[in-house]
């Protein structure tokens, strides 16, 4: 895939339904009573991944359209799967459905592809054990995953890394617990487990940094609406952020105040940008986001801030290279433990483009107000790299070449297409 520069981006432009709302509305629409409908749900390939896993565990999903109607099981009915279920590259699926699959009485195994066989499980695994569950991997670390049946007893984790998918899977376990189950986070992490849980009539309740939830709940089939997906939408809102002369809206993108780190960053960076026809459905709130070119400011990111904008962190490096100043990113380390080693990817492509760039144990310092020049990019297989570097692409001077850039399936299958779109508006 090759890009060229472009003098501007203007438009309208829509982006995927939430891929981190769209898992859970058909793992918890599955473990409900009766027929649930879902409005916009994400078509990427980590969603395939999810609803195959789930189609394989015995539960109908039909698709019409723009609806996608998933017929309960309920907590315990879901069927014992007649091969190994396959989470492709989806670290959500894998994480999530462990957490279901240990509460369950026959016997499942979990796979993916190569990239997700070396991501941490040991990090669900070994709380997971706490529970009771028996659960093991490679080394007790990797995928593929073999779970057995077992009484699940409640646990009050603390987790060292703030982590939703981590939180979730053992929150989703707690449905499976006598008693209550409480997840605490040294910081706080996306809560759409939480949301869509009550939503759906479980017993949940949440402080600050902790989530508690009580087990064997009834829950209820609802209808459920899927905002834009808000980190799709990051890749759009840097451009017009740092391409002169641009202006684009984005309609009907997801605000969870747990994922907006993204808006929160951009605007302490001096972005300019309006919420309007804000709405809410399901517990998610959404917003069309008018955002305009203004000349940004490097910052310090780190702390409390990074699990918020941890997916975002890629295309913020991008926005850093065109900063005023210098902007150091800290306190990142998982990234390095992503779909591949996002530091290094990362500062390997700017290097390649000549942007003075240092890599961290725990993230980068990158200077700001620098010329990119075209260069060949490797996404490394990374949707997210892939799309970044992209966006570096409409502002280097020649060709910038995307290697892989099929891997974008995973989250957006048009980006491209929408990237045209604004370019040629």
């Amino acid at each position: 895939m090759n890009i060229t520069k472009n003098d501007k981006i203007c438009g309208t432009i829509t982006v995927p339904g939430d891929k981190s709302i769209s898992h859970r509305a058909l793992m918890f629409t599955a473990l409900a009573e009766g027929k649930s409908e879902i409005f916009g749900l994400a078509t990427c390939q980590d969603v395939q991944s999810t609803m195959q896993c789930l189609k394989d565990l015995g539960v109908k999903i039909t698709t019409e359209g723009n609806k996608t109607i998933v017929e309960g099981r309920g907590l315990l009915g879901l069927k014992k799967p007649g091969k190994i279920l396959d989470a492709g590259n989806s670290g959500t699926t894998m994480r999530l459905l462990s957490g279901i699959l240990c509460g369950q009485n026959f016997e499942s195994s979990l796979t993916g592809d190569t990239s997700l066989q070396k991501r941490p499980m040991k990090r669900i695994i070994e709380p997971l054990q706490l529970m009771g569950a028996k659960i093991g991997g490679t080394q007790n670390k990797f995928a593929p995953l073999n779970i057995s049946p077992a009484k699940l007893q409640r646990f009050d984790h603390k987790l060292k890394v703030a982590s939703a998918q981590v939180k979730s899977c053992l929150l989703l376990a707690g449905l499976f617990s006598e008693g209550k189950t409480t997840v605490f986070e040294p910081a706080k992490s996306r809560d759409h487990t939480e949301r869509m849980m009550k939503y759906l009539g479980a017993d949940i309740s949440v402080k600050k940094n902790s989530v508690s939830i009580n087990g064997f709940p009834s829950l209820k089939a609802n209808s459920l609406t899927i905002p834009g997906d808000i980190s799709s939408a990051a890749f759009f809102l840097v451009a017009a952020s740092i391409i002169k002369n641009s202006t684009l809206k984005i309609k009907n993108v997801g605000i969870n105040l747990s994922r907006t780190g993204i808006l929160d960053l951009l605007k302490m960076m001096g972005a300019d940008f309006r919420l309007k026809n804000k709405k809410i459905h399901n517990n998610e709130k959404s917003a069309d986001i008018d955002i305009f070119y203004n000349q940004l400011i490097g910052i310090e990111i780190g702390g409390a801030l990074i699990p918020r904008i941890i997916d975002e962190i890629p295309v913020l490096a991008i926005a850093a290279t065109q900063a005023e100043g210098q902007t150091i990113i800290k306190d990142a380390k998982e990234l390095r433990v992503k779909e591949t080693d996002r530091i290094t990817a990362v500062v390997e492509n700017l290097k390649k483009m000549g942007a003075n760039i240092t890599e961290l144990a725990d993230g980068m310092i990158i200077e700001g107000k620098q010329k990119l020049s075209g260069a060949e990019i490797n996404s490394f297989g990374d949707h997210r790299i892939a799309m970044a570097f992209a966006v570096a692409g409409l502002l280097a001077e020649g060709i910038t070449t995307i290697k892989n850039p099929e891997c974008v399936d995973i989250s957006f299958p048009d980006f491209f297409q929408k990237l045209e779109e604004i370019r040629n508006d």
